[in-house]
């Protein structure tokens, strides 16, 4: 798609998160002339909007871009579970690294949950409705349940977390309301959020501190020049020192975010929201008030929303909502919950989560004067979060610690030109593998 073709669409999914997210109203539509800045950003998502703020923390200047509005991609869009969690498990890590490599994975997990906090905290995010209420992790199968149980154990022995509390079948039918599980694990550090709520708050975080945010402009090119870089747009253009692009699954919406499109594979996640429940049918689900997972490969999860059930899971394809995706959601809803049979859904929606070839986000330079942070697997709310801070610390010249996610360049994924048909055959495989409980 060349610039002249790109299309950036403003509509905003029929999310229940757009529906009851504030306003933000203090941002710049479409940037016009030239503007200075230390640091541009591209990317107005958590990773962009924290990295500026943590440019504009070290008394720089920040501008950020991007060609639709503040959160409009998977930051406004995803379920609102803030985890520690990475696609990779950190036992493999071990296996595969080292224990050394596998704990300082764990504390950037913890870091990130810990930012998060910090962040919804210092700059009163009161409307994000933050809550560190916990995950239960529920097991489909025994194989599963097997898994994650030798899991919880060597996280005790190996990093010492006596957090993870293995949970029996009874333990998690009374809590989920749902018999469909034959038992879980329970993490107390992991959280629930309004995530279009918190972007809109780091946003007016950056504002305040006079970072600037142009909305519907979106980076046609960028050159280097001689005393840095300049992004060009519409009807404008930034020159900066520096360069952060953090456009994760919407990478390739102009040719300017070229050096890092092929680093990710979007993959579509989609959602659908109940109406309120009465009293006596919400009393029989999620009682703890939880966000909740399972351990399929095509991951579904589930948690609470006021009185209703917010219910989401992966395997939606195409660029655009998939009505068949919907149905199968609340379909696979209805099998778990049989309670919640003829319960309307009021709100569907769908986004982009950013799959890398190594489950894992990437963190690094594309030259000295660029600099990115993507790819967070679906796990991206905590992890971008930190991430958007220590890629701006990067960009500026320091060396923060970022274990497996350092990336000399982008990982591009091989074979790009067939992503879909082979993220489409992957997703089909473990789905079969789902279904006859391998």
């Amino acid at each position: 798609m060349d610039a002249g073709t790109a299309r950036f669409p403003m509509n905003w999914p029929s999310s229940l998160w757009a529906e009851t997210a504030l306003p933000l109203s203090s941002t710049v539509a479409g940037l016009e002339g030239d503007h200075a800045a230390d640091v541009v950003i591209v990317g107005a998502g958590y990773t962009g909007l924290c990295a500026a703020l943590r440019v504009a923390e070290r008394g720089l200047k920040p501008v950020v871009i991007d060609a639709n509005a503040v959160g409009w991609g998977a930051s406004g869009r995803n379920g609102g579970v803030v985890s520690t969690k990475f696609r990779v498990s950190l036992p493999g890590v071990a296996r595969s690294h080292g224990v050394e490599m596998a704990r300082r994975m764990y504390e950037l997990g913890h870091d990130a949950v810990a930012e998060v906090e910090r962040l919804v905290e210092t700059h009163e995010i009161e409307a994000a409705d933050f809550r560190l209420c916990g995950n239960l992790r529920c097991a489909h199968n025994e194989v599963a349940m097997r898994g994650i149980a030798d899991e919880a154990e060597i996280m005790a022995k190996t990093f010492g977390d006596r957090s993870i509390r293995v949970l029996d079948r009874e333990e998690v039918a009374a809590e989920t309301g749902s018999r469909d599980f034959v038992g879980g694990t329970l993490g107390t550090h992991s959280g629930a959020i309004h995530p279009l709520n918190y972007a809109r708050g780091l946003a007016r975080a950056l504002l305040r501190k006079g970072g600037a945010i142009f909305e519907e402009t979106p980076a046609l090119s960028i050159e280097r020049t001689g005393a840095g870089i300049a992004v060009t747009t519409p009807k404008g253009r930034v020159s900066a020192r520096h360069l952060i692009l953090a456009t994760n699954g919407y990478s390739d919406l102009t040719p300017a975010t070229g050096p890092v499109r092929r680093a990710v594979i979007p993959f579509r996640s989609a959602m659908v929201a109940t109406a309120p429940m009465g009293d006596n049918l919400f009393a029989t689900v999620m009682t703890e008030r939880r966000s909740y997972s399972e351990t399929r490969r095509m991951m579904r999860w589930f948690r609470p929303f006021g009185s209703r059930m917010i219910f989401g899971g992966r395997g939606a394809f195409g660029k655009a909502d998939s009505q068949p995706a919907f149905a199968a959601l609340e379909k696979a809803m209805v099998q778990i919950f049989p309670q919640l049979e003829g319960t309307p859904i009021t709100h569907r929606w769908s986004g982009l989560v950013a799959m890398t070839l190594d489950s894992l986000p990437q963190v690094g330079r594309v030259d000295e004067r660029t600099a990115f942070a993507m790819g967070y697997n679906g796990t991206g709310i905590a992890m971008a979060s930190l991430m958007g801070g220590r890629v701006a610390d990067l960009a500026l010249g320091d060396t923060p610690e970022l274990a497996l996610l350092a990336a000399p360049a982008p990982k591009n994924v091989p074979f790009y030109a067939i992503r879909e048909p082979a993220v489409r055959a992957v997703a089909g495989w473990y789905q079969f593998l789902d279904a006859i409980g391998r």
